[in-house]
């Protein structure tokens, strides 16, 4: 889970010896098995912030979210003995999002979780904006503000529109069942995203597995092998956006390399900066988007008539975008910290505390949502829902990623009316991101 803290990187040293490196590799693995014996151990004893983190509860993590809105209610919010206090209703997760006096660092915006010890077992990888407080996240943002601009945005859509029909005809051609998230959710953000960034001749599986390694780093270090894997993509990327920035300093576009080349260029962002904000948008443009078009077709074909409603009015593939986002969003939760001692939302919190800001939670309040817990394509949105979180970290790239699933769920609707469920989905076992990792299907 991605805390918010700076990435921690060890200094660089000699080449290690085999030996030296499965030294590193048992006591790497040895934190890594007491930290997750200790919080199993707190799951079991009835910690509920500490069961989001923990299999069988994230699988399904709805309940819990039930169990700590109640809680908060009636005895205030969950302070766990992992360390975080939980904000799980709508008013207090809104309140800490948009309170100026919480960002995502500590209070003297240097700290490091574990530094001196390693790599960060928390925050591996380092994710631009998501790391930040103004005024360098204001700074960052502002270079990747025009990507999103309407203008841009018109243009992504005839990409996704192409993209997404391409994808489905050739699913379709092929006859039988076929996994919607490898031949359609995933190659469809891949494809915007190297159009966004001007990145030629993508390789789709390639760029899905650096994602979805990214995107693993947001719930922290899961074991050696891990950390490799992420050393391994990160080093990827840093290749291919290093040598992207040399070629668009030659010969600028209208794309976001070019922006952050010209950025470099004129002393406004670093090399580093601009390299980490390369890979969040890949990260952030990849894995949510993905995630948003399998959870919607889910709770569609798991709710009666919703599928149907949609065949009928394809129309409502906006509408059915909203819902999701409400109902079992991308993105399940963020964390912010105090950067003094606080009163917010009804939560008492010192100075550097942190707080577990469960955005899927206040999504299905019912103080806010009626009947949260049903999908429905026609539902009345009374209040926003948070998917996109708030504040200053409100999300750059929703605009592109309702677009994306707008596109995709309405065209599914229209080339292949009888879709349906074609064996059990494989789910993605996180606590930050959810989504199916294989979703068989059949038209």
């Amino acid at each position: 889970m991605s805390t918010g803290h700076d990435t921690v990187v060890a200094p660089a040293a000699a080449p290690r010896t085999a030996t030296g490196r499965l030294v590193e590799d048992v006591v790497l693995g040895a934190r890594i098995g007491a930290m997750r014996a200790g919080g199993y151990v707190l799951a079991l004893r009835g910690d509920r912030v500490a069961r989001l983190l923990h299999k069988p509860w994230r699988l399904d993590p709805y309940p819990v979210y039930a169990e700590l809105r109640a809680a908060q209610r009636t005895t205030g919010p969950a302070r766990s003995r992992t360390g975080l206090t939980a904000a799980a209703t709508h008013a207090s997760v809104e309140a800490v999002l948009r309170d100026r006096r919480l960002g995502v660092r500590l209070s003297d915006g240097a700290s490091r979780l574990g530094e001196g010890d390693g790599p960060s077992l928390m925050e591996p990888v380092d994710l631009s904006l998501l790391t930040l407080d103004p005024p360098d996240h204001t700074r960052l943002r502002r270079l990747a503000q025009p990507a999103f601009a309407p203008r841009r945005l018109a243009h992504y859509r005839e990409v996704a529109e192409r993209v997404t029909a391409e994808l489905l005809d050739a699913a379709l051609a092929r006859g039988g069942p076929f996994d919607l998230v490898t031949e359609l959710a995933s190659p469809l953000p891949i494809k915007v995203i190297s159009a966004l960034l001007d990145v030629p001749d993508v390789d789709s599986a390639r760029f899905a597995r650096w994602g979805l390694a990214l995107g693993t780093s947001l719930d922290g270090v899961r074991s050696p092998s891990h950390v490799r894997e992420l050393t391994r993509a990160t080093e990827d990327l840093r290749v291919l956006f290093g040598e992207l920035l040399e070629q668009r300093r030659a010969h600028p576009g209208e794309d976001v390399i070019s922006t952050l080349a010209g950025a470099v260029e004129g002393g406004t962002a670093t090399p580093d900066e601009v390299l980490a904000l390369a890979q969040l948008l890949l990260v952030a443009g990849f894995e949510t988007t993905t995630n948003l078009i399998g959870n919607a077709v889910q709770a569609m074909h798991r709710t009666p008539g919703q599928w149907a409603a949609l065949v009928a009015d394809p129309s409502l593939a906006a509408a059915a975008v909203e819902e999701t986002l409400r109902y079992d969003p991308p993105v399940q939760l963020t964390a912010r910290f105090a950067h003094e001692d606080v009163e917010v939302g009804g939560l008492r919190l010192r100075r550097d505390s942190g707080v577990l800001v469960l955005l899927a939670s206040a999504n299905r309040d019912p103080d806010v949502h009626p009947d949260p817990d049903r999908f429905d394509l026609h539902r009345e949105q009374t209040a926003p829902h948070l998917a996109f979180s708030g504040g200053a970290h409100y999300c750059l790239g929703a605009p592109l990623a309702r677009l994306e699933g707008e596109v995709a769920l309405r065209l599914l609707a229209e080339r292949a009316p009888r879709l349906r469920p074609a064996g059990n989905p494989v789910p993605r076992v996180a606590t930050v991101l959810r989504g199916p990792l294989h979703l068989p299907v059949t038209a």
